[in-house]
């Protein structure tokens, strides 16, 4: 399965450096432009999953399911038995009953650098009747999935980390052996303390349809990154699972349907990303006075990106809802802000952006995650801001929970004459997109292997330039 033709001639048609077009303050004050992006790649991923393992046949509506990782994941479920049709505006899955399809000798699924992909799957393996190998690119070999191994094993499989080159220890690639069918009964709560990221915890609730007795989870430690635990249990009882949990979330169980019945497939329509929404949002806030909606955004959202017209809105922006979406209209004097990312990790990078616009220091914690996801992202982001004079910090006073964004002393230079930057991307979607941002203030700004986005987002430069050429 490959990126649809289109989107992929698109982007191998890009310069690279990607000259990027610069929106001054002044000529964007009163743009008003509206924009729906694809389809959330955290409810896309979460929804196949679900559907390739119920019984029936589920119907995706407006997925992602164009980019990279989404396509990883339709990919690896279809290997494992699942069985996958395309058409124009969604995906239909005919799910396997909660058993994979696999031979006795195994599957080997390589996920790139597909992160949630590749941590759904490896607790899905627990369905599996023989073993499953999950690997990745060089990449996804040093991230880390050791807390989730535990974790399985805890349960009963038999979990073997693969000797590779350039590989780290307790990261990928790992082969999954699976307890009998009729022996995978949780009898406690499993007690996990803080992992590294939420999608160990999502990957095992949303095995817990399919466990004779479901699962439970007591979290002992810190909840990272908790929107997202938060997104699929609402996700799971959308679909028809048993959901409950105290109201400090600390306890967490996820069981069949109460009628004893197999969970059914579904129809599901799959809400715009939030995280893709940012960058617009953000594109607003750097250019006063002006608009851009989301459209098709509800209210509320299961995504814990949506929250991020909050920190908008607390730096002076202003936010609109209504039936066509949530807006965001850029703010006269941008202010600096303090903001617990913890929520939505992933829009540190947009708010960063927009924060190297501020008048002064701005503060961003909850970002202990960025260090292990497509690249380290809190380095790149001081490397590469301090290229247009922005200072990023972390730790701070010790806290590596915690950055500080300082603006150069007059703020960025966006005078017509500045010279050219060239920013770097890691080969990380986010990156490139949240670089972008800075050249609607700042001229002269080019973004370095531009194709990135296709991870999540493959119609990211069509849209920009639409709105902002």
């Amino acid at each position: 399965m490959t990126l649809g033709h289109d989107a992929i001639r698109q982007l191998e048609a890009l310069p690279n450096p990607l000259p990027v077009a610069s929106v001054r303050a002044a000529r964007s004050r009163g743009l008003d432009v509206a924009v729906c992006p694809p389809g959330s790649k955290s409810l896309t991923n979460r929804a196949v999953l679900l559907a390739a393992l119920a019984s029936g046949v589920s119907r995706l509506r407006r997925p992602l399911a164009d980019a990279d990782d989404a396509e990883r994941m339709l990919a690896a479920v279809r290997e494992l038995g699942a069985v996958v049709e395309r058409s124009h505006d969604g995906v239909t899955i005919e799910g396997v009953g909660g058993r994979w399809r696999v031979p006795a000798s195994g599957v080997t699924l390589n996920l790139n650098n597909a992160g949630t992909a590749t941590r759904f799957l490896a607790a899905a393996a627990l369905l599996a009747p023989g073993p499953v190998t999950i690997d990745g690119n060089a990449r996804m070999r040093q991230r880390p999935i050791g807390e989730l191994v535990w974790a399985l094993e805890e349960l009963g499989a038999k979990v073997e980390f693969v000797p590779v080159a350039g590989g780290l220890p307790g990261c990928p690639p790992v082969r999954v052996v699976a307890p009998n069918a009729s022996t995978l009964h949780v009898e406690h709560a499993l007690e996990i303390p803080t992992t590294q990221s939420s999608q160990f915890i999502s990957a095992l609730l949303m095995i817990g349809p399919w466990l004779p007795d479901g699962i439970t989870i007591r979290l002992v430690g810190h909840a990272t990154s908790a929107s997202y635990i938060r997104m699929t249990l609402g996700l799971l009882a959308q679909v028809g699972a048993v959901v409950r949990h105290t109201e400090d979330m600390r306890v967490l169980r996820v069981s069949p349907p109460a009628d004893g019945s197999p969970l059914r497939g579904f129809d599901y329509l799959v809400e715009p990303d939030a995280s893709g929404a940012t960058y617009f949002w953000g594109a607003a806030a750097l250019c006063p006075g002006s608009r851009c909606l989301i459209r098709d955004l509800p209210t509320p959202s299961l995504q814990g990106d949506a929250d991020f017209v909050q920190l908008l809105d607390a730096m002076g922006c202003g936010v609109t809802t209504s039936p066509e979406g949530v807006a965001v209209v850029g703010a006269e004097r941008l202010q600096a802000i303090d903001a617990d990312m913890s929520d939505m990790p992933d829009a540190t990078m947009t708010l960063a952006a927009v924060a190297a616009f501020a008048p002064e220091a701005s503060r961003l914690t909850g970002i202990r995650t960025l260090r292990v996801k497509e690249t380290d992202r809190v380095e790149a982001l001081r490397i590469e801001l301090a290229k247009i004079g922005v200072h990023v910090e972390s730790p701070v006073d010790g806290d590596a929970d915690a950055m500080v964004i300082t603006p150069p002393a007059g703020g960025v230079d966006c005078s017509a004459n500045v010279p050219p930057v060239v920013f770097d991307t890691y080969d990380d979607h986010r990156m490139a997109m949240s670089l972008a941002l800075i050249g609607l203030r700042r001229p002269n700004v080019l973004i370095r292997h531009p194709a990135c986005v296709a991870k999540t987002y493959p119609t990211f430069w069509q849209e920009w330039e639409r709105l902002f050429a």
